[in-house]
């Protein structure tokens, strides 16, 4: 399985108002893997940041101004996630500003759930730990993931520590050791166990106050499902036993 996980930031908190992405970062993963391959990028956005954004980044003006546009690097980047599966945190904030830019680019690019299907790790953390700080600081923080080297917001970082925070999030058997290596299984194909069906049973003593409560925890079953499948055998051996009772020696 191959999954992307992705971060952008902006020049403010809504698409609809005009901002515009000004970095890109992405992580490729396979089978829950780092690959190493990643898509990076900053952006010229064209506009002004609104208050407050650019202290969140760190980026200014004056170093994007150079930067590409979207449109020069929209196929580069579709190429590097198509087909793949996006993992975001809040993703319904970097899809939205991501789907703008790709409506900017040209009605051919459609939008990324075209091409992608898309993992938001916000609302896994809300189902794991509700109510319950969920932020990307917080959850590094809970799964001790080292991030005392982001200062600032960056895509690529925040994609890289994104990274390690969903392996944690969803970690399964592989991760937790619970996967059999072939040659534990095919040890365990091997075992087999004889039993001689004609010896007899072993007889275990049991005390009297632990058969009469073992006997009135019975009765209280019965009470509520009726007759029990235990019963059933009983009667299935006492039938078993008349018939061969009656068999000549």
């Amino acid at each position: 399985m191959r999954q992307i996980i992705l971060d952008t930031e902006t020049t403010g908190l809504s698409w609809a108002a005009g901002n515009r992405v000004v970095e890109i970062g992405c992580v490729e993963m396979v089978e829950r893997r780092p690959t190493g391959r990643t898509f990076h990028c900053y952006l010229n956005p064209e506009r002004e940041f609104e208050a407050g954004a650019q202290e969140v980044t760190g980026l200014t003006l004056e170093f994007l101004a150079d930067k590409p546009l979207f449109a020069a690097v929209v196929d580069e980047f579709l190429a590097f996630i198509d087909g793949a599966e996006l993992v975001i945190h809040n993703a319904a904030f970097d899809v939205g500003f991501l789907d703008s830019e790709l409506s900017r680019a040209g009605p051919q690019y459609g939008k990324l759930a075209d091409r992608c299907t898309i993992e938001d790790t916000l609302l896994l953390a809300r189902q794991r730990f509700p109510g319950q700080r969920n932020s990307l600081d917080a959850l590094c923080k809970r799964f001790d993931v080292d991030n005392t080297h982001r200062q600032l917001h960056g895509a690529l970082l925040d994609a890289q520590l994104l990274a390690e925070v969903y392996i944690g999030l969803t970690s399964g058997q592989g991760e937790i050791g619970f996967e059999a290596s072939a040659e534990a299984a095919a040890a365990t194909a091997k075992v087999s166990f004889e039993v001689d069906l004609q010896a007899p049973r072993p007889r275990v003593a049991i005390a009297v106050d632990e058969f009469e409560a073992h006997e009135a925890r019975l009765a209280q079953l019965r009470k509520k499902a009726g007759k029990a499948l235990w019963d059933a055998w009983a009667e299935a051996d006492a039938a078993i036993a008349q018939q061969v009772e009656a068999v000549p020696a």
